[in-house]
């Protein structure tokens, strides 16, 4: 499952997209990411062919189970991440643009450790 830092980028936004629109096109990724139509063309063409969306005729956007799953672990990365941060007393805009950075390479031990420790922290505060 062997992924770019683009490709996660893009299925990130997609994902986060497809909660709060009916339908996602490659104008709204456009929009969100402040990238020209035709880079958001290729990068879909992209995973298209990676098997992690699927495109209607119509345009419509959707994630494959496995473009999904990669979404979803990005996702769930910059959401503890950045909280985390913040709970370290980070500004929220630079704990995101952080978080942004790093979700993308931290290894899936260190994100675990992480969570776990953020959990237990949770757990001694309530």
């Amino acid at each position: 499952m062997a992924t770019t830092e683009s490709a996660e980028n893009y299925l990130e936004t997609i994902l986060i997209l497809s909660k709060k629109l009916p339908v996602v096109r490659s104008v709204d990724i456009a929009n969100e990411l402040g990238f020209k139509k035709p880079s958001v063309s290729i990068a879909m063409k992209n995973l298209r062919e990676n098997h992690h969306i699927t495109v209607t005729n119509a345009g419509f956007i959707y994630l494959t189970d496995t473009g999904k799953e990669i979404a979803e672990m990005i996702y769930e990365r910059h959401q503890l991440i950045s909280a985390w941060l913040q709970y370290l007393g980070v500004e929220k805009s630079i704990a995101d643009q952080d978080a942004c950075k790093m979700e993308h390479v931290i290894s899936k031990e260190s994100f675990e450790a992480i969570k776990k420790h953020v959990r237990e922290q949770k757990e001694l505060l309530e």
